[in-house]
């Protein structure tokens, strides 16, 4: 178990040059936005305008304060997404438009290389004392809106507002999270892919052109 804390993050410009980053963890450790496998940041968001691209990225957006984004995909689709909402899913491959609800906002970022990696985002909104299981090859726990206290095991961690904590492969799978009052709690499984699963994965993308296939076979005897 690893703790990040947010006086340690690294901050950034954007990609695209229209904001400011703040990279909580990279893989591999000091990767540029063109070389990671994944990525976790946050961002401030204070004017409407387009996301950075990142081809052959899949990004999952969550709004961790502020009143929320409306965000147009491919100048059609129009989603917004607030403080309550589900983390939402996405493909950097996309050009998104985003326009502010009500005033700033600021938004936690995960970010996974397809073909390489995969993840899920969980948030978590708590109480009380409240037990969960962590999947995949890396869990990590973000802690919004207040601190909590993490414990698996015999292991016991306080976390901040914004700190993370960060487990590995060989770590307790089952952790109980304790609010030191009303918290967001995000949880964040990162998995590698396996060579079987990485090819599954491009043929479901670009399948084979079929016709193709049966043109070059000639006409029939």
């Amino acid at each position: 178990m690893r703790t990040q804390r947010e006086a340690n993050y690294r901050r950034m410009p954007w990609k695209n040059g229209g904001g400011e980053t703040i990279e909580m963890m990279v893989s591999p450790a000091g990767a540029s936005f063109d070389t990671f496998d994944w990525r976790v940041s946050m961002a401030y968001v204070g004017e409407p305008g387009p996301f950075s691209l990142f081809p052959n990225i899949d990004r999952t957006l969550s709004v961790i304060d502020g009143h929320g984004l409306s965000l147009t995909l491919h100048g059609e689709e129009l989603i917004s997404i607030n403080r309550q909402s589900e983390p939402f899913e996405f493909s950097g491959d996309l050009k998104v438009e985003s326009t502010l609800v009500d005033g700033p906002i600021h938004d936690l970022n995960v970010m996974t290389r397809r073909h390489r990696y995969r993840h899920r985002v969980l948030r978590y909104p708590l109480a009380s004392p409240t037990q969960l299981e962590w999947q995949g090859d890396a869990g990590i726990v973000v802690a919004i809106g207040n601190g909590i206290n993490i414990q698996a095991e015999k292991h016991i961690v306080t976390l901040a507002q914004r700190d993370a904590l960060v487990f590995s492969p060989d770590d307790p799978r089952v952790f109980t999270a304790s609010p030191l009052d009303n918290v967001d709690l995000f949880l964040i499984e990162i998995w590698q892919l396996t060579a079987i699963e990485t090819d599954a994965l491009k043929r479901r993308l670009n399948p084979p052109n079929t016709d193709r296939r049966m043109h070059d076979r000639g006409p029939p005897e």
